[in-house]
């Protein structure tokens, strides 16, 4: 990947986020129509809204690039260079006035992400990640904190009832036992926690990629490591169950509880 590509890239990913966190912050604490979706999930016009503007900026600048989106439906989605976009992660922290939802914006090419960004318009806080470069949190670089063992580690998940099954259930419930201690909450604002260094593990199951794609690059940038409970890479075809830590060492050994 030439220099030159990634940074324009970048300079299109930083726009994106400029301009949906604009949106998104006129929408917010305001009487919205909150409507669910099939999987009785809410959305917004703020969602809506903030996607189509970015996709409206990525067809005006790179138009042989794909989209896909959480909202919309996916444009060019077999293209070389596909952006991956949610405008707001976390929609019910949004509609009940929390300030911890996030945009999250990446950029993957032949499958894998090279770029990403967590956007938090409210508390006006970005981490950006492009791959081979370190993770920049408000354009400052940031780095994961060492943690050799789960029994020192702190581990978020968004919630307790994300595990849709008795089995993934139990896997979480081996690693909230082996731990410090389990937080809840926070949607990608937990994820851009580990990649600072003020939290060790986030794992969650459920996922789709628009959740997770944009937290590869800010992960890796500042030192973490973020699979599937396979300890596989994430891409499109990821089953949904993520594992994120800032050492290699409570990541092994968060897949391991896992894996059982």
């Amino acid at each position: 990947m030439k220099r030159v590509d990634l940074d324009s890239f970048a300079s299109l990913a930083e726009r994106l986020a400029d301009d949906s966190g604009a949106i998104v912050k006129r929408y917010f604490r305001t009487a919205i129509t909150v409507d669910d979706k099939a999987d009785s999930s809410p959305v917004t016009i703020a969602d809506r809204e903030s996607e189509a503007a970015m996709r409206s900026l990525i067809e005006a600048t790179f138009p042989d690039h794909g989209v896909v989106g959480e909202e919309l439906a996916p444009t060019r989605p077999d293209a070389p260079y596909v952006w991956v976009l949610d405008p707001i992660d976390g929609t019910k922290s949004f509609v009940t006035g929390m300030p911890l939802y996030g945009t999250l914006i990446a950029l993957l090419h032949e499958g894998q992400p090279i770029l990403g960004i967590i956007n938090h318009p409210s508390l006006r806080e970005r981490w950006t990640g492009i791959k081979g470069r370190a993770t920049l949190f408000n354009g400052k670089p940031v780095k994961t904190r060492a943690c050799e063992d789960l029994a020192k580690a702190v581990v978020y998940t968004t919630s307790p009832y994300m595990f849709a099954n008795a089995r993934d259930a139990a896997a979480y419930e081996r690693v909230r036992k082996a731990v410090k201690f389990a937080m809840f909450g926070g949607d990608c604002f937990a994820y851009a926690q580990v990649a600072s260094g003020w939290a060790d593990l986030v794992i969650e199951s459920g996922l789709k990629p628009f959740d997770f794609c944009a937290l590869v690059p800010v992960l890796e940038g500042a030192g973490g490591f973020i699979t599937d409970w396979q300890n596989r890479p994430l891409s499109l075809q990821s089953d949904g169950r993520i594992v994120a830590a800032g050492d290699r060492r409570s990541h092994l050994a968060a897949l391991a509880c896992l894996t059982g």
